[in-house]
């Protein structure tokens, strides 16, 4: 595969000359330099502002929905459980790259050793995996409450809920796991800049010296295989979960049911849109100018954790209750 050309493209967006690098023979590097957004070098303090907000608003969002709900005992149910999983794999997602990302936009630290850029690696791809898990038990929880709500709490006892909970956990670590063994093992002999914000998968191996298709095939088949099944047990939960609200009695019956599961929908669309659509333009967008290629994913890298408790905070009624209670020290 000729990956020569992304790494030289990046040659002319850098502020310090090639020459100042390790640019010899080396075969397991022992620093990675990590460019930001290539070719807005001048505009990175301007760019961070943005970046800093939607992750103070990430971080205080999901805290308060873990806090909320560890508080209120009426809250101590399926659905609400799977939100604290999401709110602590939206934590963990935006803390590993963010605060990386403001450190080269404020001070210019762009250096990350081997280890912790592999690291990264595996913590992008095993959180982002265990939050597409999580869409899928959540579609399983409102399935059961609409389809078979009599024995919703028999079905999702806590029991129950901590085995799926513990499945879709060890399914992402298992997955994410050959991404930094495969990426080690190659030789890295070109540059060891890394033209993005962070240590993604795809741009990271390219950097190597070697026929890098098991990499590619791989992540391919993580991406299909992942976001495929999930999407697959989503449209099956809906399938059966819009039956079973076409055959209520009345329209406001209808409404009011599937109602319950705007969040949920809002949510699976907030993640899976943009998740699928930046994977195939970084793969197979070998046209599109870099700065794009890192620009556009990293503006839509922190949304979700953002979006996710601002969309339940707002269409979920006993969060948005004791939000205003939180906030205006009144009884609801």
């Amino acid at each position: 595969m000729q990956e020569t050309p992304l790494c030289l493209r990046v040659g002319h967006f850098l502020p310090y000359s090639m020459s100042d690098l390790n640019t010899t023979d080396f075969t397991n590097p022992s620093t990675f330099i990590l460019v930001g957004i290539p070719g807005l070098e001048a505009a990175h303090i301007w760019i961070s502002i943005p970046f800093c907000a939607m992750y103070v608003i990430a971080v205080l969002g999901n805290f308060s929905i873990l806090f909320i709900v560890r508080r209120e005992p009426s809250l101590h149910g399926p659905m609400f459980y799977f939100l604290c999983m999401l709110a602590v794999t939206d934590l963990v997602m935006s803390t590993t790259t963010i605060p990386k990302m403001l450190s080269i936009f404020w001070f210019n630290s762009r250096e990350i050793s081997f280890s912790a850029c592999l690291t990264q690696m595996y913590f992008i791809h095993c959180f982002s995996t265990m939050e597409s898990g999580i869409l899928v038990a959540m579609a399983f929880d409102r399935y059961v409450a609409i389809c078979n709500p009599r024995r919703h709490s028999t079905i999702l006892t806590n029991s129950v809920v901590a085995k799926i909970g513990l499945a879709v956990v060890l399914r992402s670590g298992i997955l994410a796991l050959p991404y930094p063994f495969l990426t080690r093992r190659w030789p890295y002999c070109r540059t060891n800049i890394i033209p993005h914000f962070c240590c993604g998968h795809i741009a990271v191996v390219k950097l190597a010296c070697a026929d890098i298709r098991i990499n590619s095939y791989y992540g391919q088949f993580d991406l299909f295989s992942v976001i495929g099944m999930d999407v697959f047990f989503i449209a099956m939960s809906y399938t059966q979960i819009l039956r079973a609200i076409f055959c209520l009695p009345t329209k406001d019956a209808r409404l009011k049911t599937f109602g319950t599961c705007i969040s949920h929908v809002c949510t699976i669309l907030v993640l899976y849109i943009p998740e699928l659509f930046f994977s195939l333009m970084y793969r197979f967008g070998h046209n599109v100018p870099l700065h794009f290629l890192v620009l556009i994913p990293s503006v839509f890298h922190p949304v979700p954790p953002v979006l996710h408790p601002i969309i339940y905070g707002v269409r979920t009624k006993q969060i948005r209750g004791r939000l205003l209670q939180l906030f205006t020290h009144k009884e609801i």
